[in-house]
C-alpha cells in the first residue's frame, strides 16, 4: 500500500488561492486545526469554505482568507456564535450561503455520489429559500407529485479532516461519539487530507464502524498530536475551554501575534503551553 504521509506544510503546498475547501468536524469539535493553522502561514486566500463551522471558519475569516462560506452555522459550541465569523458577516467581508443542517448533509451526499443535487424536504416553508434565491425546487415524477428543495452538490477541490487514528495509506478511525460527516467530506472532494492524533500500523480488533475514512478517498495523511486544539478530539482530549474563551475575547491582531506568528505548529503548541503555565 502507498505511504501517503505528509507534513502540514506539504498539504498546504498543494492548495491554491480561489479553491473550494471543505473542512470537517462540527462546531468546536474535532476540527483539523493544525492544518488550518498551516494554511494561515501560507499565502493561500480567496477561498470558498464549506464547513459545519467553528473556529476553523473564525480563524480564516479573521485573517481575510475567505471569499464565500457555505455553512449551516458557525459556533464554538459552549460559546454560541463564533465571534470572528460574526464580525466578518457584520462588516460584509464574506459572502454566505446559509442552509439547513440536513440540506448541508444532502449536499455532501450528492457530491460524494457525483450527483448534481439531491431532493430534500428541509428548507421548505422557511427563509432558507428567500435568503438563497439561487436554490431551486423539483417535483417528484411519481404519483405523490411532492415538491422538494433541490440541494446542489457541495463539490470541493480539497478537504481537510481530523481523526483520532490513521494508517500510512489513508485509512482513518474515529474513537469518539460522532463521525461528523468526515467521510463525506473526503469523498466529495477531488483531494482529501487527513490529520490525526497518531499514525498506527494497524487497527487491531477495531469496531468496523469506527473505521470511518477509507484510503481510496485520501490523498495525504499527517500526524499532528493535539492537532485539533483548541477544539475537542474525544476521547483523546476535550475542548480547551479557557483557551477558547481567550480566543473569543482577545482582539484578533493580539491573538494572532502571540499564537499564530510562529513558523510552524510546534511554535503554536509551545505558545499555548506557556500561556497555560502563566495562568497557574
Amino acid at each position: 500500500m502507498t505511504d501517503k504521509t505528509m507534513t502540514p506544510e506539504d498539504v498546504v503546498a498543494r492548495l491554491r488561492s480561489g479553491m473550494t475547501l471543505g473542512i470537517g468536524g462540527w462546531g468546536s469539535r474535532r476540527k483539523p486545526m493544525a492544518l488550518v493553522r498551516a494554511l494561515l502561514r501560507s499565502p493561500v486566500t480567496d477561498l470558498t469554505v464549506i464547513s459545519y463551522g467553528g473556529p476553523d471558519v473564525g480563524l480564516l475569516a479573521a485573517a481575510g482568507r475567505i471569499r464565500k462560506l457555505v455553512a449551516p452555522f458557525a459556533t464554538l459550541d459552549s460559546i454560541p456564535l463564533e465571534p470572528h465569523f460574526r464580525t466578518a458577516r457584520q462588516e460584509g467581508a464574506i459572502e454566505l450561503m446559509e442552509v439547513d443542517e440536513a440540506m448541508f448533509m444532502w449536499g455532501l451526499h450528492a457530491a460524494a455520489n457525483r450527483l448534481p443535487f439531491l431532493p430534500v424536504r428541509a428548507g421548505l416553508g422557511s427563509d432558507v429559500m428567500r435568503v438563497n434565491p439561487a436554490l431551486r425546487t423539483v417535483t417528484s415524477p411519481y404519483e405523490d407529485g411532492e415538491t422538494f428543495v433541490a440541494m446542489p452538490a457541495l463539490r470541493m477541490d480539497a478537504a481537510l479532516v481530523h481523526l483520532n487514528r490513521a494508517d500510512r495509506s489513508g485509512n482513518g478511525q474515529y474513537l469518539g461519539p460522532d463521525p461528523y460527516f468526515d467521510d463525506l467530506f473526503c469523498e466529495a472532494a477531488d483531494s482529501a487530507y487527513v490529520s490525526c492524533e497518531r499514525i498506527v500500523d494497524g487497527f487491531g480488533a477495531a469496531v468496523p464502524q469506527s473505521l470511518l475514512v477509507k484510503r481510496y478517498a485520501v490523498t495525504g495523511v499527517v500526524e499532528t498530536p493535539n492537532g485539533a486544539h483548541f477544539t475537542s478530539c474525544a476521547p483523546d482530549y476535550g475542548r480547551d475551554e479557557p483557551f477558547q474563551r481567550l480566543y473569543a475575547t482577545t482582539p484578533w491582531a493580539e491573538f494572532a501575534e502571540r499564537f499564530l506568528s510562529g513558523p510552524d505548529e510546534k511554535s503554536y503548541q509551545s505558545a499555548v503551553q506557556s500561556w497555560h503555565e502563566e495562568r497557574k
